[in-house]
C-alpha cells in the first residue's frame, strides 16, 4: 500500500526564497493555463486537453517577459497542469465544481517527482537547493518517496508530505464489535452507551476570532498592519483545525484498535449542511473526516467497516422489539416504545440498530466498504 507521511520543516533563508519563487511560478502557470482553457471554451467551444496545456506551458517559458519561469524546477510547473487536468475531469464527471484560480493568500504547494528531489541517508534535497531540508523527523520513512509535496499554510508554516510504499501490520483479531451513531451534542455515541462529547472548537475560539476579524476589517488594504492582523486570524483558524484533527485521530485510532467490526451510518453531509441553523455545528463536527479516517485505518489494520444505508430508520426503530415510530423530531432525546414499553436514549438506540444492521450486512456477505461512506 501507499500512504503519505507529513512532517514540518524549517527552511533556510535561501530555501525560503526558492520556495516562495516556486510557489509563485506554480500559481502563475496554473492560473494562466486555466484562463486560457476557459477562454478557448467560452469563445470557440474548444476543449483543451493536457497535451495542449503542456505545449502552452512551453510557449510561456520561451516568452521574453516570462524568462523567470526557468529559474525554478520545471517539475512542479508540469505537475500543476496534471492537477488541473484532474480538476477538470472531476468537474465533467459531476464530482466537483469548476476549477478556481489559486490565491497567494491561501495555502501554497508544489509537487516534486523523483527527478526533482533526492533522498539520501535520511536527508531530503530538492531541485535548485544544495543543502537538505531541515525536517523534524517524527518517524522514519518506510521507503524512498515516489513524490514529495511541499506546502506552506496561511500561517507561514512549512510542511513536506512524502508519498511512500509501506507494509501495513494487521492488528490481532478481537471479538469486539461496535455500532456508531454520529451527532452534534456528542461527536459519536456507541451501542454500549459511551458518549464522546463534542469539544466544539469553533465555538470555543469564536469570541477571540470575532475580535480579531473586526480588527482586521478596519485595517487599510495593502498595509503592513493588515498583514499582521490577517496572520493573527489565520493562526486562530489553524489552531481550530489542528485541535479538531488531533481529536479525530485519537478517537478513530482507539475505535479501530479495540474493535474488529465498526458499523457506521452513511450520511449526505452536503445536503445536511444546507440547514442554516445547524450548518456551522455540522461543519465543526467533521463527520466526513471522522468516517474517512475510520475507513483507511480499518483497511490498514485488517478491520471491517460496514456502512448502513442513509435511509435506515436507526433513530425511530426500537432496538428491543423492532417497532418503528412514524416521527422523531430532533428535540426528542428520550422516548418510550408504545409497543413494548422500553425506554430509549435516542443516540444509544440508534447505535444499537446500526450495529445490528451492520452485522447483518456482514453476515450476508454484501459489500461492507462502499465508497464514499459519507459524501462530504
Amino acid at each position: 500500500m501507499k500512504r503519505a507521511y507529513k512532517y514540518r520543516f524549517y527552511p533556510s533563508p535561501d530555501q525560503a526564497e526558492l520556495l516562495t519563487q516556486t510557489f509563485g511560478c506554480v500559481r502563475f502557470v496554473y492560473n494562466s493555463v486555466l484562463q486560457w482553457r476557459s477562454d478557448a471554451f467560452k469563445n470557440h467551444q474548444e476543449k483543451i486537453g493536457y497535451a495542449d496545456a503542456s505545449a502552452y506551458l512551453t510557449s510561456l517559458k520561451k516568452s521574453p517577459d516570462l524568462v523567470w519561469l526557468n529559474d525554478v524546477s520545471c517539475v512542479p510547473l508540469q505537475q500543476s497542469l496534471r492537477h488541473q487536468q484532474t480538476a477538470f475531469k472531476n468537474f465533467f464527471q459531476g464530482n466537483s465544481s469548476y476549477p478556481s484560480f489559486k490565491s497567494k493568500r491561501h495555502k501554497q504547494s508544489a509537487e516534486f517527482t523523483a527527478s526533482a528531489f533526492k533522498y539520501v541517508d535520511g536527508k531530503l534535497y530538492i531541485a535548485k537547493s544544495k543543502i537538505p531540508l531541515n525536517i523534524h523527523w517524527s518517524r522514519s520513512l518506510p521507503s524512498t518517496p515516489s513524490t514529495v509535496t511541499i506546502s506552506k499554510d496561511a500561517v507561514g508554516r512549512y510542511f513536506v508530505s512524502c508519498f511512500c510504499e509501506f507494509e501495513p501490520a494487521s492488528l490481532p483479531i478481537t471479538a469486539s464489535t461496535v455500532g456508531i451513531d454520529v451527532g452534534l451534542k456528542d461527536l459519536f455515541v456507541t451501542d454500549s452507551g459511551f458518549k464522546s462529547g463534542n469539544p466544539r472548537y469553533t465555538a470555543k475560539y469564536a469570541a477571540r476570532l470575532g475580535l480579531l476579524q473586526r480588527r482586521l476589517s478596519k485595517k487599510m488594504n495593502g498595509s503592513k498592519n493588515r498583514s499582521k492582523a490577517r496572520l493573527k486570524v489565520a493562526r486562530i483558524y489553524a489552531k481550530i483545525a489542528d485541535c479538531r484533527m488531533d481529536a479525530l485521530h485519537k478517537a478513530t485510532r482507539k475505535l479501530i484498535n479495540e474493535n474488529q467490526v465498526v458499523c457506521v451510518e452513511s450520511l449526505k453531509v452536503k445536503n445536511m449542511i444546507r440547514n442554516r441553523t445547524l450548518s456551522k455545528a455540522i461543519a465543526d463536527a467533521s463527520w466526513g473526516e471522522f468516517v474517512r479516517q475510520l475507513t483507511y485505518k480499518a483497511e490498514w489494520a485488517g478491520r471491517s467497516m460496514v456502512a448502513i444505508d442513509q435511509f435506515f430508520p436507526s433513530s425511530k426503530l426500537c432496538s428491543c422489539c423492532g417497532f418503528t415510530m412514524k416521527k422523531m423530531p430532533l428535540n426528542v432525546r428520550m422516548w418510550k416504545c408504545p409497543e413494548c414499553g422500553a425506554e430509549h436514549d435516542r443516540d444509544i438506540n440508534a447505535a444499537r440498530n446500526i450495529k445490528a444492521a451492520g452485522l447483518a450486512v456482514l453476515a450476508h456477505g454484501e459489500s461492507v466498504n462502499p465508497k464514499p461512506l459519507i459524501a462530504a
